[in-house]
């Protein structure tokens, strides 16, 4: 597929299908900036004939119109935006329209796109809507459940003469092919992506990436490490638990941060077992990591003058002779003992390996990405991101978060939940305490333990990181590829400010 950039009227763009938002105007459906050409090409008869059809330009509302003479095309489709043409209305509309033009041979997306930031949501929201995981299907041919993705697609923006808006237009691609790979990951059966497969999937991805290094470290690497947590986790499993760190060094970095993503790649919930209809989305728990590994190597073929060094443990939760044990202490990496009293919060321990190894290379901030805890979800909800740290790093989070459009929200580290976790009688730290409330803010106090007083921020993205449900806007079954576009945003917000 060939994505282009235009200034041109969409009544006269020669494509099989274009595209044109309608909004829910306060006297009936009207068409969203974009679509001016479209409307006077129709004169008087656009209005009578999208009451007749049942317009109203509610979110997601596809209207299919066979068009004669008045365009230079044969389908014009109506998108739905909702009351309002933000970014973010723009994205879930493009991603709608991906999959309401099948098999069209070409597409011409007259949405909102008078800005930086519609042009790339546009980009991101078609791209992304039409994402589809295909790899163990038998027949990919071209039918309704796997229509034929359009040869091109053209972005029609009148900013796209400006530098600005083809930069964020090749930006858009270039995130959204990031998350594809992420999703393309999560969506993988775990049978098939255990820890050393998803090892070697990293080093392929970075291979010949410009200043970036990976190193792989097995269960003898570990062991002589003294990384008890990633170990733990691991014992269980058939499949040996793995360290992967990138380093991605420009040439004159103005910064430097340390990225750490949790790679569970199933979790069983070890012997405190889940639930049988909690394990089927399990394949999702290697979620943080893939979304750190690809901001890096997005940070690196942008050329983003930060340094980055990315740590992500791997390991797979399961349950046999060998596997960790309620009551068990484990020794992290730098000496910390911690009691064990619920194989199934396991997040934390790979995590606090790779921090403590973060905090050693001294990096100006650490954030970490982790489908954590469960606690989250009930908070939050399924949509939202909790992020927990240091004030001002949190701060910096979600700002990105805003202008990237991926909705988050802050939550506290109180004083009486560090306390709890310090109340083991057996080790330096309990990694848990069976008390019902506040179940991420426990996690996050025990991952501050681990992170050498630097600033830090930790984003919980157990509920973004799965859609459970069918598409919806830009987002498809499966694995989503949450927090890609805000790491990426912070670190570029990052170098500018430096």
């Amino acid at each position: 597929m060939t994505y282009a950039l235009r200034h041109a009227s969409p009544a006269k763009t020669r494509a099989e299908a274009v595209v044109v938002g309608v909004l829910q105007g306060a006297k009936g459906p009207e068409l969203a900036p974009g679509g001016e050409d479209v409307e006077a090409a129709f004169g008087r008869r656009l209005r009578p004939l999208m009451a007749t059809l049942g317009v109203t330009g509610k979110p997601g509302e596809v209207t299919r119109i066979p068009v004669g003479e008045e365009l230079a095309t044969s389908l014009l489709v109506l998108i739905g935006l909702g009351k309002t043409a933000d970014a973010d209305a723009v994205r879930r509309a493009a991603g709608a329209a991906a999959r309401a033009v099948p098999n069209a041979t070409s597409v011409a997306l007259a949405l909102p796109a008078g800005s930086t930031e519609l042009v790339r949501a546009v980009v991101e929201g078609y791209q992304l809507g039409g994402y589809r995981y295909t790899t163990y299907k038998a027949d990919t041919s071209n039918t309704d459940e796997t229509p034929q993705a359009p040869a091109t697609v053209t972005v029609l923006s009148e900013e796209s003469r400006t530098q600005k808006a083809k930069d964020a237009f090749e930006t858009a691609q270039l995130e959204a092919a990031a998350v594809a790979t992420i999703r393309d990951w999560v969506n993988t059966p775990p049978a098939d992506l255990t820890p050393p497969v998803f090892a070697d999937l990293v080093a392929a991805a970075a291979d010949g990436v410009d200043h970036v290094t990976v190193t792989i470290h097995d269960e003898v690497a570990l062991a002589e490490l003294g990384c008890g947590g990633i170990l733990g986790v691991g014992a269980g499993s058939a499949a040996a638990p793995r360290l992967v760190e990138l380093t991605y060094t420009p040439a004159d970095p103005v910064a430097h941060i340390a990225l750490v993503g949790k790679g569970i790649t199933f979790d069983s919930g070890g012997y405190t077992l889940k639930p049988g209809s909690s394990m089927s989305s399990m394949k999702s728990d290697m979620a943080g990591a893939a979304t750190v590994v690809q901001a890096t190597l997005v940070a690196a073929a942008l050329g983003l003058p930060v340094a980055i060094s990315t740590f992500a443990p791997m390991a797979e939760n399961m349950i046999s002779g060998s596997a960790m044990r309620p009551g068990d202490v484990l020794r992290i990496y730098g000496g910390t003992t911690v009691e064990v009293s619920n194989t199934d919060a396991e997040g934390r321990l790979v995590l606090a390996d790779a921090l403590v190894r973060a905090t050693e290379v001294e990096p100006d901030t650490i954030i970490d990405v982790a489908t954590l805890t469960g606690a989250m979800i009930v908070a939050l909800g399924d949509k939202i991101t909790g992020v927990m740290g240091s004030d001002a790093t949190v701060a910096d989070v979600l700002a990105a978060a805003e202008r990237a459009g991926e909705p988050m929200w802050p939550m506290p580290i109180p004083e009486p939940i560090v306390e709890r976790v310090h109340s083991s009688k057996v080790a330096d730290l309990a990694q848990h305490d069976w008390i019902r409330w506040g179940g991420g803010l426990y996690a996050a106090a025990f991952l501050q333990e681990f992170t050498a007083g630097l600033p830090w921020a930790h984003l919980d993205i157990a509920g973004p990181s799965w859609h459970g449900g069918s598409a919806s806007g830009h987002l498809t079954t499966g694995g989503t590829g949450a927090a890609l576009t805000t790491l990426v945003e912070y670190i570029r917000t990052l170098s500018a400010k430096m």
